[in-house]
C-alpha cells in the first residue's frame, strides 16, 4: 500500500507539471494531492515515531475521514459522470452555447468544441434558435459570444438564427441573462457545453427554474480530463456553498 500511494503521489507531481507547462488553472490541486500521496507512503512504509506513539483512536479516526472524504469524492465524480452522456432532444426551442475562453480573437479549443457542437445541431434541427453567452475577459479581444457568432457564421449558421449574450463572466451569470433575452426557462432548452460541465449547469439551471432543459454535451481533451473532472467537483462544491445548488 505505501508503494502504491508513493507512486500515485509521482504520477501527480509529474501531472501538475504538465499542467503548469500549458498554462492550465487550478493546477496546484494536484501538487497538494502528490505532495500528501507521497507523505502518506512514506509514513505507511517507515513509520516515524511519534505516528507510532499516536493513540489507535486517533489513526481509526484520521483512517475515517480519509475514506469518508474519498467516498464523498467519488459520489461527486459519479454526479458529474452522470451529466456526461446522454440521448439528445430533437427540436429544441433554444440552445444556450456556454462561453469559454478566446485567445485573442480565435477560439480556445474547448470553445471551438462547443460551437462545433452547437454548429451540428442547429443544422440538423432548423427550427432553433442559438443564444451565445459570454462576455469578454483579459486576453481576449472580443466577447466570447462574438468569436462563437463568427464561427458559427463561417459554418453555415444563418444570423438570424443567433442571439448574442454579452455580459456573463460565469455559467451562473450565462443562464441568468440568457433568460433575459429570450423564454428560455419557460421552452424546451439545451445547453451545450463540455461534457463534465453539463451536471453543473444543469443543475444551476433548474436552480434558476429553467422548466424543460436538456444536456448537450461537447468533448473535451482527454489528456486534460483528469483535471477537469477534480475541478469540476471542487467547483460542485463552491456553487453549494454560495447557494447556487
Amino acid at each position: 500500500m505505501a508503494m502504491v500511494f508513493g507512486i500515485l503521489g509521482i504520477l501527480c507531481l509529474g501531472y501538475y507539471i504538465a499542467l503548469m507547462i500549458f498554462g492550465m488553472d487550478f493546477a496546484v490541486i494536484w501538487l497538494l494531492a502528490g505532495a500528501v500521496l507521497v507523505l502518506l507512503g512514506y509514513v505507511l512504509g517507515r513509520p516515524p515515531l511519534w505516528v507510532n506513539a499516536l493513540p489507535k483512536g486517533v489513526k481509526a479516526g484520521f483512517g475515517i475521514l480519509l475514506l469518508a472524504g474519498l467516498f464523498f469524492f467519488m459520489f461527486l465524480e459519479g454526479l458529474i459522470i452522470s451529466g456526461m452522456s446522454g440521448k439528445q432532444q430533437k427540436n429544441l426551442d433554444y440552445i444556450i452555447v456556454l462561453g469559454a475562453q478566446v485567445r485573442g480573437d480565435h477560439p480556445s479549443r474547448a470553445l471551438r468544441e462547443r460551437i462545433k457542437k452547437a454548429a451540428d445541431y442547429l443544422k440538423k434541427n432548423p427550427s432553433t434558435i442559438a443564444i451565445l453567452s459570454g462576455g469578454q475577459g483579459p486576453g481576449e479581444d472580443m466577447t466570447e459570444a462574438v468569436c462563437m457568432q463568427q464561427e458559427l457564421i463561417k459554418m453555415g449558421i444563418e444570423s438570424d438564427r443567433i442571439i448574442l449574450e454579452e455580459d456573463s463572466t460565469s455559467t451562473w451569470e450565462n443562464l441568468e441573462y440568457c433568460a433575459r433575452l429570450a423564454p428560455v426557462k419557460e421552452k424546451k432548452t439545451g445547453l451545450v457545453t463540455q461534457n463534465f460541465h453539463v451536471y453543473r449547469s444543469m443543475k444551476l439551471a433548474k436552480h434558476q427554474q429553467y422548466s424543460d432543459i436538456y444536456g448537450i454535451p461537447a468533448p473535451s481533451q482527454w489528456t486534460y480530463q483528469p483535471h477537469f473532472m477534480v475541478r469540476e467537483a471542487f467547483a460542485l462544491v463552491k456553487e453549494k456553498l454560495v447557494g447556487h445548488l
